[in-house]
Parts: structure tokens; C-alpha cells; sequence
């Protein structure tokens, strides 16, 4: 995956104290001086909690056998997870200032652990299984980055299969490389020819290194300076815009998540007691709600509680289908809409929302000021006192508080939001099949599958999260699981009446920007559909992709749409003109009006049908209208 910076690299170590540091070449407890760690950007570290820590060793474990996890992570150290950009999810491990291993979710396959060579050499120690050791003849090639050929192979230890990872040593048994089997243990022990293992990081160590001892007490002394400098400033960026936006209300948006918290603490710290406003969308985890209602206690908040209709989602996903990374129209109805009303009825005359909003979240989010108008909520100015802190910065600020967090960061979670957001990862979804607010969902899904045709590795693998579910997405599928079918015979479905297109449009919260979403009542003939488009602009995709775009709006076979843009009133207009096509290529009568109005003769009926050849058709839309199906037919928008 592609390098995603999204601001400054913060990151350094104190080698003294064992602890990192943020931003200062000096360590604010000792002195001494840092140094940088290397990581992938965009270097959002936070600490690891337990739960990281006993996934971790649990499968160091179980790759590399009882004691490898312990050996590696030992307790009485401090240590950090440093999310990295992969297809579905990748955590950094990070010891002593160094990324020892990395820990990766592959859809098919699931979690495994891929241990540097740094972190290899502390594993080999106490490793029974899926170890090679290389002759020495093949040392030099494995360091100059070349693969460990099989007649380099000494000897092996433990059974091990193709694409599993292996650690490989050197004649004296110190780690030398580590990286994945291309060969299962008994073909490396046949001998032969090609390729045994392909290294990914190869590195000579002197001796292997030892582990720093040390708490998070620790750490907040060595970054007490840099975070009394961030909440001076964080606390003067509040202050100053309180001034300025005099007696307009203000408030602090609250989704029960670790930056909402560490906002709300700042503008406790400016001095003032403002209300905290919290939207239940319905899918939140119940313990979030929970915890939302614990720290009002906690804190003695004004709580002010936005909530969405208990069935608004359900309500919808019967007629849209499942939300996907490309087709929130769940923002609208269970966030920006409850959001819009809570603050019409609160604050009618506009509010100054302090929330949450970091740069290393996203790259949206990387692009958006610190201060900005809400396009969608009437008068509400956004502010982010915390938008160029990074993961750690929150996190050390809220060590140092002593308030209690929402319960699911030390369960895993890295996120705080709805249980079954689509924006989410399968490692994330998998954590979150542990409330009891997941069965409902998942029983959606494996009905709608079952209707539609799908097969059940599309709910296992969270194929759902996608209108078009990308390549790089299918071909790793594809890889981890040969053979593997998705799609089986199955019923379209089916609507009675005319057809009719029922939308969800407005400024998502989720990805900073203006879309619509939108289903059609009913599956679409989609080879009809992407022929009779021609006459709106040229057509991308078509049957055998399941889907058909022209300009910014997509259509799927089962009915979905899809249209974002900057120009909402453009995407307005060219979302009724796709309408309109779809109309006309699904319930032509065949009256052959149009085609007698097309100078270029690109038109035909068909079995019919109107037709387009889009060789000929040069997108005029002189042949669009009058149309019967157009003028006459029950077609008319939802929203």
C-alpha cells in the first residue's frame, strides 16, 4: 500500500527512560536526547493496550510456538501500535523505539503476526516451530535483500505449509531474516530447486536486544513539557474563538471516542462548562451510550442528547440494502439528520461546536480547517482545538486527567462509532460480533444474501462494505481462498408498481462532503439501463460488471445509485437525468417516439425495447423526451 502523509512524524524515543517522546529532541524527564522512529506514515501511534498485547503474543504463539509471545513483549514495558494503510488492517508493534513486528488481517485468512528481524531475534530464543536455518553460503544473497533459495536450506524446524511465516537463521542460529514460506517444511527438507522463502526484512544483529523496562507513569513525566505546550495552545485557540463568536452558544460534540474527550477536557481547562452534545444514531455500541451517561455523572455534564428513530436504519436497509464504503446513506438518516434537529431545537439561532477532528484520521479529514461552516447543519460553526495532535498526544492527555474512557478502546476497538459502519475494517467488525447488537445485523445480512443470490463467504468477509467491491479487495480474496464462489442463483428483487427511486442526499458526516444515495424499487435490467445511458453522456462498466456509470452517478444491478460532487445543485441535475434513463430503459412501451428523433440513427428497438448503439450515439439528448414511460409513469423521487 501507497505511503498516506498526512502531517509531521512525531514520534521519538528516550533510550534512557525506555519511553516515547513526542515532537522534542529532548527527553523532558532525563534530558538525554531522542530519536526518531521509524514507522509508516501517517504515524498516528497509540499505546497498546491489553488486549493488543495478548493478541499479539497469542499469535506469536501459535506461529512460532509456546513462549514466542512472552519472549517478545515481556511485561513491564511500555509499548505502542502504529496503524498502517492495508487492504483491510495492519497494526505496527512497537518496543524500545523499534517496530519489532507487525500484526495483519488478511480477508479469508485473518489475523498473523510478521515479526522484524529485530524482533525475531528475541523469539528464537524460545521458538520450537516454522524456523529455517540457512547455510552459509546463502548469508550474503539474504542480506543484499535476495530470497533464500532451497539448496541454501540447512535445516528446519517444526511443520509448516506454504504462506506461513518463517524466521530464518544464520549457521549459528541467530536470526537473520524473516519473511513467508514458499515451500511447506517437508519440501524444504527434500531438497530441490526454487524459491524456500521469500524474505521481507533481513538484518545482522550483534546480539539480540534486551527490553527497556518502564510505565506510562514514565512516560507522561518525559512528556509533560510538550503537552503543557500543546494544551496551552489548544486552550488558547478555544479562548480566542469564544471571544470572537460572543454570545453565540457554544457546545462540545461528544461521540463517547477518545478525541471527543480530549476536546472536552481542553475547553474545561480554558475555563468554561459547556454543554456536551451527544447524537445515540441507534447503532451505537450500548456501552457507549452507557459510558456516555457514566461520565456525565463523572464530570457533572449538561448533557444534551440528539437520537435517531430506534428503527431508522432497519426501516431503510429493507428498501437500500447494506450501507458500503461507497454508499453511506446511513450518515443521513441516522447522523446528519438527528444532528440537523438537535441543534434547530437547541440552538435555532446557530452554535459554535467544539469537536473532535484530528488530521492523521483521514486524509479528508488532513484537507479540512480547524475552523469551518457546517454546509448542512443551519449556523453551526465546526472547530477542532486538536487538529494537528496526533493518537498519543489524546491519549497521554487523557492518562493525565484521570478520566475514565469509553470501555472498548481496551477491547480492541480503535475507533468509537456505529457497530456495523461500513468505513470499518473486518478486523474491527469481528470485535464488535462480540455485543449483542451485532446478532440482529448479521441475520440481516445473511438473509439478504440468501435472497439475493450471495454467497455466505460475502457475509464472512464483509463484501457488503462495497457497492463495487474493489480489485485489489477480490484479487486478495481470491488468493487466500482459491476457488471461492460469491455469487449463486439466486431471486431479483422484484417491486410492484412503477419503478421508483427513493433517495438519501445532503453533506455526509463521514466523508467530508456532499453525495446521494439512492435505490430503485426494484432490481434493474442492466444491460437495458447501460445501453439507454448513452443518451445522457458516455457509459462506463456495464452488465458484466454489475455496475454502469456516466459523469459522477453510478447504477447497480440491484438498483442502487450513487452520485457525489462539489456542485450540489449540478449532481441534483444530473441525478434526474440518470433517473429519467433508467425510466425510460426499464419501462419503455415501444412506441418508437425517440427513435424517430435520433438525427444519428443510433436508436433500435429491441424485443420491444428502445436500444441505444453507442458507437453511433453521440450524447445529444435530443431522443430523451416526450417518452410515455418518462411522462406518464409512477416515478417519482422519495426522499
Amino acid at each position: 500500500m501507497a505511503e498516506v502523509r498526512l502531517g509531521k512524524m512525531h514520534l521519538r524515543w528516550c533510550d534512557s527512560c525506555h519511553v516515547p517522546v513526542l515532537e522534542d529532541a529532548q527527553c523532558g524527564r532525563c534530558g538525554t536526547a531522542t530519536r526518531q522512529v521509524e514507522l509508516t506514515p501517517p504515524g498516528d501511534a497509540r499505546p497498546a493496550f491489553a488486549y493488543d498485547l495478548e493478541r499479539a503474543r497469542g499469535l506469536l504463539d501459535r506461529q512460532f510456538g509456546e513462549g514466542s509471545g512472552i519472549a517478545l513483549l515481556p511485561e513491564g514495558s511500555v509499548y505502542l501500535m502504529n496503524r498502517a494503510p492495508a487492504l483491510d488492517r495492519m497494526d505496527e508493534v512497537i518496543a524500545d523505539g523499534e517496530v519489532v513486528a507487525t500484526l495483519r488481517y488478511d480477508l479469508g485468512v485473518g489475523w498473523r503476526a510478521l515479526p522484524r528481524v529485530r524482533g525475531a531475534a528475541m523469539i528464537v530464543r524460545t521458538a520450537s516451530r516454522n524456523l529455517v536455518w540457512a547455510d552459509q553460503g546463502a548469508v550474503a544473497p539474504i542480506l543484499a535483500s535476495q530470497n533464500l533459495m532451497a539448496p541454501g536450506v540447512a535445516k528446519v524446524q517444526g511443520d509448516f505449509q506454504r504462506g506461513e511465516e518463517v524466521i530464518v537463521l544464520d549457521p549459528h542460529g541467530n536470526a537473520l531474516a524473516t519473511g513467508v514460506a514458499r515451500m511447506s517444511s517437508q519440501e524444504m527438507r527434500g531438497g530441490g530447486r526454487g524459491v524456500a522463502v521469500k524474505v521481507r526484512w533481513a538484518e545482522r544483529l550483534e546480539a539480540p536486544p534486551e527490553r527497556g523496562r518502564a510505565d506510562w507513569g514514565v512516560a507522561l513525566e518525559a512528556n509533560a513539557r510538550v503537552m503543557e505546550r500543546r494544551v496551552r495552545e489548544s486552550v488558547g485557540f478555544i479562548r480566542r474563538l469564544v471571544e470572537e463568536h460572543g454570545d453565540l452558544p457554544k457546545v462540545v460534540s461528544f461521540s463517547g471516542g477518545k478525541d471527543s474527550l480530549a476536546t472536552l477536557l481542553l475547553t474545561r481547562e480554558a475555563g468554561l462548562d459547556l454543554p456536551v452534545l451527544f447524537i445515540d444514531t441507534g447503532l451505537e455500541l450500548p456501552e457507549t451510550v452507557e459510558y456516555v451517561h457514566r461520565l456525565k455523572e463523572e464530570l457533572g455534564l449538561d448533557l444534551v442528547v440528539g437520537k435517531a428513530d430506534e428503527e431508522a436504519f432497519f426501516k431503510n436497509v429493507e428498501f437500500f440494502g447494506p450501507p458500503g464504503k461507497d454508499y453511506r446513506w446511513c450518515c443521513k438518516t441516522n447522523k446528519l439528520g438527528p444532528t440537523v434537529k438537535a441543534i434547530v431545537d437547541h440552538y435555532p439561532e446557530g452554535v459554535l461546536s467544539f469537536i473532535g477532528q484530528r488530521r492523521y484520521e483521514s486524509e479528508q479529514r488532513a484537507a479540512k480547517p480547524r475552523v469551518w461552516r457546517n454546509p448542512w447543519t443551519p449556523g453551526q460553526i465546526g472547530a477542532s482545538p486538536i487538529q494537528d495532535w496526533t493518537a498519543l498526544h489524546v491519549w497521554l492527555h487523557i492518562m493525565r486527567s484521570g478520566v475514565s474512557y469509553n470501555p472498548w478502546y481496551e477491547r480492541g476497538l480503535d475507533r468509537i462509532g456505529c457497530f456495523l459502519c461500513p468505513a470499518s475494517d473486518m478486523a474491527e467488525l469481528e470485535i464488535a460480533r462480540s455485543s449483542p447488537s451485532y446478532e440482529r445485523w448479521e441475520a440481516f445480512l445473511e438473509a439478504y444474501a440468501e435472497r439475493r443470490g450471495l454467497g455466505p463467504e460475502w457475509v464472512a468477509n464483509g463484501l457488503w462494505r462495497w457497492k463495487r467491491v474493489p480489485p485489489s479487495i477480490m484479487e486478495g480474496l481470491e488468493r487466500a481462498v482459491p476457488g471461492i464462489t460469491l455469487v449463486r442463483e439466486g431471486a431479483p428483487r422484484s417491486g410492484e408498481g412503477n419503478l421508483r427511486l427513493r433517495l438519501q442526499d445532503g453533506f455526509s458526516p463521514c466523508i467530508l462532503g456532499f453525495s446521494i444515495e439512492g435505490a430503485f424499487s426494484r432490481d434493474l435490467d442492466l444491460e437495458r439501463v447501460s445501453s439507454v445511458l448513452n443518451m445522457v453522456g458516455a457509459v462506463e462498466g456495464g452488465p458484466k460488471e454489475g455496475w454502469c456509470a456516466v459523469g459522477n452517478v453510478t447504477v447497480f444491478r440491484e438498483g442502487a445509485l450513487i452520485a457525489k460532487g462539489a456542485d450540489q445543485e449540478r449532481i441534483r441535475r444530473d441525478v434526474e437525468r440518470v433517473r429519467r434513463a433508467v425510466v425510460k430503459a426499464e419501462e419503455c412501451v415501444g412506441c418508437g417516439v425517440c427513435i424517430a428523433r435520433c438525427k444519428e440513427g443510433a436508436l433500435l428497438l429491441m424485443r420491444g425495447k428502445v436500444r441505444v448503439e453507442a458507437v453511433r450515439c453521440v450524447h445529444c439528448g435530443e431522443c430523451m423526451e416526450p417518452c410515455p414511460a418518462i411522462s406518464f409513469g409512477d416515478a417519482a423521487f422519495d426522499y
